[in-house]
This record gives structure tokens, C-alpha cells and sequence, in this order.
């Protein structure tokens, strides 16, 4: 007993003495906190790229957290290769040889199969790659992963799973015009890239319809091989294993033909007004032009640009005057889509009221104006800035999302020093540039604006009103008050339907 309440005494003396040696060191206002400054240093994608003997590349991120690998095969290909006619093809197969089967296995046998080894496997093919992915337990990836390249090669693509899935999706086909936003997204789609590019087709009854088993095999065939694959591991594994694992398990595979290069869009828009027909309370109107090239000298300085302008959230103009001091709309900003090969698409966008269009189209116009005009100020710049330097370390915070982007940057080019690189360019943007290729890219007179909603009503605006005549406005003023009415669409062909007399 007297040991014990010795030893006490003595711990207490020892934590006493401890807490007020911690005591001293604590300020007495938390301003006074001083913190060791972060310096993160982006991880370079060789630091994680592995080539096996076929050459394909394999990049790999070890953790051990958790015993659990995720394994993804990433295939260039997508929905541009889709042969005309079969819009849709691409994700129909994605999702058929998931829920399809195998050559080894039913669809039910395989589907139980994966659930009994605890492995969640999905399959889906975009607009411009195709990917597989495997999360096992470390301890069944073997039984795991063999099957799941049984699906991946050999995909049984069963007739009855399709057929389930085709009368699921004709009959979303029925509801697709009851969202407003969802018809402003397709027929703004369709205003900048055409009805038939690969950027903005829509899938129809007939094109569905016309999907067979034997178009998903060949669609299929002409992707899913070792001539267009990319893998990416991260999880429990040791990677000279991991790399003898993945050489047993791609053996015998045979290379195909590469898929082609995305093919670059030719259709030019026409700036205008137009409007889709819609009787509903809320408005959604979309105002677009042709945006930048990803790897454009400008990107950084463009992504500067549109954050100020509508991109942040609450810190950019378009927000602030739209939403917060006007209260015209919940939801308003812009968005700048680079695309790769080809320059994408920039958008300014709204949700209002049918009275309060015509003025909050009148806003947006404003501050684009404005912008151009007139030097963004010194705490606009450093908050943008700021935001985006200190989220930088987000882009590599998943090991997975960090593999998937390093494969993505091998396959599209993009320059090997690039994220070493990106912050000291984000940095050197200053009010000058941001005015300069405000002026450079944005193009309000030659955009693009899509209204859906009742428009008799938006048209007339809020002329009727008793509001302060600065801020009434009407549709008139825009474009000469010239409007083009794009035709309300049958939701399962999309022809325009036909008015009763």
C-alpha cells in the first residue's frame, strides 16, 4: 500500500509540474496562437507509376489502414464511339456487364458471389473513358479478382438483365420533360454542340430500341482490351506483388485496336435568345458561349476570372448581386468547363421567378460587363486566390482519386509539372490579367440565352410592376427582343410535338 501511494504521489508531482510547464506556453487570447506554417508539396505522378511487361501502366498508392485493395482498369473509349443511331449503347453496356454475368457465371450466381466475398464491384462507361473497379478485403482478392476479370473480359451480357434494364429506361424516357433544369441542360446542349455530338446527344426510344446484345459485345470488344487500359491500386498490398499479382492476372489477354481520339466538335452556335416552353412558377435560364482549352496558357488565369465573377459561391459578384442583395434567385453563379482538344463551354446560370427574369438576365449581363470593364479589386483577388492555394491539397487528399487523376493526366497529356507548377501561376494572376481575359473570353453579345418557362410571361418582365423604374426590366432588351421558341419535344423521341389548331 505505501508503494502504491508513493508511486501516486510521485505521477502527481511529475503531471503537475508537466501541466504548468504546458501552462507557460499557452497565450492568454487565442490570437496569440502562432502555428508552424504548412508547406505541402505535391506527390509527381512518377512517384507512383509502374509499367508492366505488355506496357501498361500501373499506378499504385500502398496504405495499410485498412485491410481492403481497390483495384480500377481504366479503358480509353467512351460514348463518342457510339455508332449512329445507338445513342445510349455506352451506358447500356456499362451497366449490363455489371448486372449481366459472366462466362463462368449467371448473373444471380455472380452477384452472390461478390456479396459472399464482400467485394463491391461497379462498371461504367462515360463520355470519354471506361472504367471497372474492384474493392475487396485483402484476403479474398484473389478469388475476388479472378471473377471480376471474368466479367471485365468476358461479360455474359444476359438477355433478361438487358430487358429489365431497357423497360426501366423507356420509361424514364416518359418523365424526362417534368424537370425544368433537365430541359434546360439538354437543350443547351444541344444549342452549343448540335443534336449529334457526342457532347450533348440525348438517347430516344427508337435509339434504345435499337440496342442488341450483339452491339454491346462489339462495343464491348472494341474498348474493354490491354491497348487502352490504365490501372490504378491503392489499399493493403505490397507493390513488387501487387505488380507479379496483376502480370498473372492480365496474362493471355490479348491487345486490341486502340480506341480513337476524341473526334472535336464541329457545329457553331448561333447567339440569341431562345425559350422552351414550360408552364412553371420557377425559371431556369441558362446563358452560354465557347469557353477555354484545358491546356490554354490562360486556364489559370480564366479560372481566376470566373471565380470572382460566379464561381465561388457567396464571395463571387454574380451570387452577391443576384441572390443576396437583389434576392432574385437562390441559386445563381457561373461555371467555366475546359474541355481537352477543343475549347469547352463557359455558363452563366439562374433560377427566378417569371416576373424577375428579364432583371436578373439584366444582372448577369451587369457584372460581365463589369468585370471587363473595370480591375477586379486587391481583396477579390487574394480571397479567390487564397481559396484556391489553400484547397490545392484536397486534390490529393484520396489516394484513389490521386491515381485516378495521375492516369487521367498520362492519357490526356497534360504536362508532367503541371501541379508542381499550378499555385505559383495562380499566384502570379493579377488585376490586369483578370481584366484582360475577362475581355478575351467571355462574350456576352455573342451568347447564348436559354429561358424555359412561360414566355409571354418572362417576356413582358416586371414592367407591370410598381418597381423602382432603375430595376424594371423586359426580355425586350436583349438581342433587339428577338426570341426563337424552341419547340416543346416529345420526351420519347424528341421530335418537336405537333400543335393542336
Amino acid at each position: 500500500m505505501r508503494s502504491l501511494l508513493t508511486i501516486t504521489a510521485y505521477s502527481v508531482l511529475i503531471l503537475g509540474a508537466g501541466s504548468a510547464a504546458i501552462a507557460d506556453d499557452i497565450p492568454s487570447h487565442p490570437s496569440g496562437l502562432v502555428f508552424q506554417e504548412l508547406d505541402f508539396v505535391p506527390p509527381t505522378a512518377s512517384e507512383f507509376r509502374y509499367e508492366l511487361s505488355s506496357g501498361v501502366p500501373v499506378y499504385m498508392a500502398p496504405s495499410h489502414e485498412f485491410p481492403l485493395v481497390t483495384i480500377t482498369l481504366s479503358f480509353k473509349g467512351g460514348a463518342y464511339m457510339e455508332p449512329e443511331g445507338n445513342t445510349g449503347l455506352a451506358a447500356m453496356t456499362g451497366a449490363i456487364m455489371r448486372s449481366g454475368g459472366s462466362a463462368m457465371m449467371s448473373p444471380s450466381e455472380l452477384d452472390e458471389e461478390f456479396d459472399f466475398l464482400a467485394a463491391n464491384v461497379s462498371v461504367g462507361i462515360g463520355a470519354r473513358t471506361a472504367n471497372a473497379s474492384i474493392n475487396s478485403l485483402t484476403e479474398n482478392l484473389d478469388d475476388a479478382f479472378e471473377l471480376f476479370m471474368d466479367m471485365v473480359r468476358n461479360p455474359r451480357l444476359d438477355q433478361d438483365r438487358f430487358d429489365v434494364l431497357l423497360g426501366q429506361q423507356l420509361e424514364a424516357l416518359k418523365n424526362r420533360d417534368d424537370n425544368g433544369l433537365g430541359i434546360a441542360i439538354r437543350e443547351i446542349g444541344f444549342l452549343m454542340w448540335g443534336e449529334d455530338s457526342f457532347e450533348s446527344r440525348q438517347p430516344t426510344k427508337e435509339s434504345l430500341e435499337s440496342i442488341t446484345i450483339e452491339d454491346m459485345r462489339a462495343f464491348h470488344n472494341r474498348i474493354f482490351n490491354p491497348s487502352n487500359l490504365m490501372v490504378a491500386v491503392t489499399g493493403d498490398f505490397d507493390e513488387t506483388e501487387m505488380l507479379a499479382f496483376l502480370e498473372k492476372n492480365f496474362a493471355g489477354w490479348t491487345p486490341g485496336e486502340e480506341s480513337p481520339d476524341v473526334p472535336t466538335p464541329t457545329h457553331t452556335f448561333k447567339p440569341g435568345v431562345y425559350y422552351y416552353e414550360k408552364d412553371q412558377p420557377q425559371v431556369q435560364v441558362l446563358i452560354g458561349h465557347r469557353g477555354v482549352e484545358r491546356d490554354n496558357p490562360d486556364a489559370v488565369a480564366v479560372e481566376v476570372m470566373n471565380d470572382i465573377l460566379g464561381g465561388s459561391g457567396f464571395t463571387s459578384r454574380i451570387t452577391n448581386t443576384v441572390r443576396t442583395r437583389e434576392g432574385l434567385a437562390y441559386t445563381a453563379g457561373s461555371v467555366m468547363q475546359p474541355k481537352v482538344g477543343y475549347p469547352g463551354v463557359f455558363m452563366s446560370y439562374f433560377f427566378t421567378k417569371v416576373p424577375t427574369t428579364a432583371l436578373a438576365t439584366r444582372l448577369v449581363f451587369d457584372e460581365i460587363h463589369t468585370i471587363q470593364q473595370e480591375a477586379a479589386t486587391t481583396d477579390e483577388i487574394e480571397t479567390i486566390e487564397n481559396n484556391i492555394i489553400e484547397t490545392f491539397p484536397r486534390t490529393f487528399e484520396s489516394k484513389r482519386g490521386m491515381m485516378n487523376l495521375f492516369m487521367s493526366d498520362e492519357r490526356t497529356g497534360r504536362p508532367a509539372e503541371y501541379w508542381q507548377k499550378y499555385r505559383d501561376r495562380v499566384r502570379s494572376v493579377g488585376a490586369e490579367e483578370v481584366q484582360r481575359v475577362a475581355n478575351d473570353y467571355l462574350h456576352p453579345d455573342d451568347a447564348v440565352i436559354l429561358i424555359v418557362g412561360p414566355w409571354e410571361e418572362i417576356k413582358k418582365g416586371n414592367a407591370e410592376s410598381e418597381a423602382d423604374p432603375d430595376r424594371v426590366a423586359t426580355m425586350d432588351e436583349f438581342f433587339g427582343g428577338k426570341a426563337t421558341q424552341i419547340p416543346t419535344r416529345d420526351p420519347e423521341t424528341l421530335e418537336p410535338k405537333e400543335t393542336e389548331d
